[in-house]
């Protein structure tokens, strides 16, 4: 009887310390799944809940008195701050925000764009009025100073001016600086290129992911000052292969009216914010306290028509600056009433890397993660094959049509 009891309570002790064992793994694996990325190709965000038909609501103010210039090296998000007593709401019930991404005022709400509160270490001003015509398209192509290889590559591939000759293409690659004796050296490393390719443009602020917003506003802003006539801009990044000929002559179509209010690439709608504090794409709720983002589109790769550079930067003065960039981007169209139109096709835009043939590749716009020797490998092979890109692969279906009909004739013999 004692030996019954024992081994019951042995029994109930191994029991207990398994589910205690159990509960604490639990625990330490929850963070981890909580807001978990919806893809590990884009884990910007996760969806949450099912997806609904009406817009997203905006729930940021943007009635901030002012913007101040600050940057700070050490945070990993931009620091939250108010006008009005900390943690106060608005009379609106939307929190006050200002970071430290955010930008001085400029006065531009109304009055002419001016270049900003950044000071240009490297500019192209006259870039544009250098074409004998309005350029059709002009490329904004993120990266930073040590990425030399991949910029070589994509000036001699899908960013050549070669690509439309006639209609006139425009390549910038945008950058900020960098702090210390490497970014010294870079800096002249970067200058000697730029005398060379003249398609470098770089301003005085901290390159680093928290600030791709900043960079990309940079570009923007550029095309709003210097190449306002342009009828269409694209911003990419230095680790894409863009299909430049089916941008220019599938999608945006030279031979037809250039659109107005248009902006495209792959659509992400109906997303949540990434709540998960291990995550780089972290978005604290003192910065976006709503539940949905407004639709916007990978920063992988995203096309609008001309107009727009000038509206979205002249909005972004009135809109505490994101970490975010393409997320940001989207905020200021919703601001502007304009939602982002769905590519004809799904595979049109792709932020993950589609597996390449000649013939996926003509009929695809964008595929991400490329090291430069891959690009002028696929690029050239392309080129060489874009008369016929998916002629091998009807062949083979033809072959089979056939060989199937030749077995089924046997058969009935």
């Amino acid at each position: 009887m004692q030996w019954k009891r024992r081994h019951c309570c042995s029994y109930t002790a191994s029991l207990f310390y398994l589910l205690s064992f159990l509960g604490v793994l639990l625990f330490l694996v929850q963070p981890r799944l909580t807001g978990m990325p919806w893809s590990r190709h884009h884990p910007v965000v996760y969806k949450g809940g099912e997806l609904g038909t009406s817009k997203a609501k905006l729930n940021i103010s943007t009635k901030t008195s002012g913007w101040r210039l600050v940057i700070s090296p050490q945070s990993t998000v931009a620091n939250i701050s108010t006008h009005e007593k900390e943690g106060a709401p608005s009379p609106h019930g939307e929190p006050n925000v200002e970071n430290t991404l955010s930008v001085s005022e400029e006065g531009e709400h109304r009055g002419n764009i001016t270049p900003g509160p950044y000071t240009y270490f490297i500019n192209e001003p006259d870039k544009c009025t250098e074409s004998r015509s309005s350029p059709f398209l002009v490329l904004l192509i993120t990266t930073e100073a040590r990425q030399v290889e991949a910029r070589n590559a994509i000036r001699q591939t899908w960013a050549n001016e070669s690509v439309a000759p006639t209609l006139g293409l425009i390549r910038l690659f945008l950058l900020g600086r960098n702090n210390g004796e490497l970014g010294l050296l870079q800096q002249k490393t970067l200058e000697a290129e730029s005398h060379r390719y003249h398609d470098i443009i770089q301003q005085d602020f901290r390159d680093t992911y928290n600030n791709l917003t900043i960079k990309t506003l940079m570009g923007l802003n550029w095309v709003a000052i210097y190449c306002p006539q342009a009828s269409y801009v694209m911003k990419t990044d230095s680790d894409m292969f863009v299909n430049t000929e089916y941008l220019i002559y599938k999608l945006l179509r030279p031979e037809m009216k250039p659109k107005t209010n248009f902006f495209t690439g792959n659509n992400m709608r109906n997303f949540s914010p990434n709540r998960n504090k291990n995550s780089k794409w972290y978005m604290p709720p003192e910065l976006y306290p709503g539940e949905r983002y407004p639709t916007f589109c990978s920063g992988t790769g995203y096309v609008f028509s001309g107009d727009l550079a000038t509206n979205i930067y002249r909005k972004s003065l009135s809109i505490p600056r994101l970490h975010l960039e393409d997320v940001y981007v989207g905020i200021c169209l919703a601001k502007l009433g304009i939602e982002p139109a769905p590519p004809s096709n799904a595979f049109l835009f792709n932020h993950w890397r589609v597996s390449y043939s000649s013939c996926k590749y003509s009929h695809l716009i964008t595929s991400h993660g490329f090291h430069p020797n891959e690009i002028l490998k696929y690029w050239n092979h392309l080129q060489s094959t874009k008369n016929n890109a998916c002629f091998n692969r009807s062949r083979g279906r033809t072959g089979r049509i056939h060989r199937n009909k030749h077995n089924k004739e046997n058969e009935a013999h």
